[in-house]
């Protein structure tokens, strides 16, 4: 019996190893750009449903947050799909992966909101820049099994990020302050996978 769970061990070590070697084909370049497409959609409802942002914090973090969770969602159940034809039987350890890599940005960008808007509402400017920043080092952490050129994109959020900082003031809630780095980051996204997939031919 031990002899069997140490081959059932060694076999789960060979498949991680694997798995941390091959680069992860779950992401679909068009749903990327979907994804960009509803940052641009949520940019233009910020406009016509919250016109005072800075004093409708509320409302303009529900924009935001549906749209992060739509985004998610879409991405979640396509990578799902995608991985399971890509990878085959590697496809729950390479799953398992790039969660990981992106988890640590996500859950540090929901502690940072939920701090700064209860504790120094003063600072809630900053979250826009703050949350592009976050996303691009998740990208940052992906670049090792993702295309290479992936690491264009990280830059560019990063870039964002910076710039929306360097606003300093409540500026940095305009709608374009979302819309434009998410919408043409996620492009960026789309475009890299659609190269390196050669089209993008089997993405379902």
């Amino acid at each position: 019996m031990d002899d069997l769970h140490k081959a059932l061990g060694d076999i789960s070590s060979i498949r991680r190893q694997m798995a941390r070697s091959t680069e992860f084909r779950g992401y679909g370049p068009w749903t990327m750009a979907i994804t960009g497409l509803c940052t641009v959609v949520a940019g233009t409802t910020q406009a016509f449903l919250v016109p005072s942002p800075a004093s409708q914090i509320m409302r303009y973090l529900a924009v935001w947050i549906v749209t992060a969770i739509v985004c998610a969602t879409l991405s979640g159940i396509q990578m799902h799909s995608r991985s399971r034809r890509m990878h085959s039987s590697l496809s729950d350890e390479m799953i398992n992966q790039a969660v990981e890599q992106f988890i640590p940005s996500v859950g540090a960008g929901a502690l940072v909101t939920t701090v700064l808007v209860t504790c120094v509402p003063n600072a809630v400017w900053m979250l826009p820049g703050l949350w592009q920043v976050m996303f691009s080092l998740g990208i940052f952490a992906s670049c090792r099994f993702l295309p290479r050129k992936i690491i264009f994109a990280a830059a560019w959020y990063l870039l964002c990020g910076l710039v929306c900082l360097s606003l300093a003031d409540v500026r940095a809630f305009s709608p374009y302050a979302m819309a434009v780095p998410f919408g043409v980051g996620q492009l960026i996204v789309a475009a890299i996978l659609y190269v390196a997939n050669a089209g993008g031919s089997d993405e379902a």
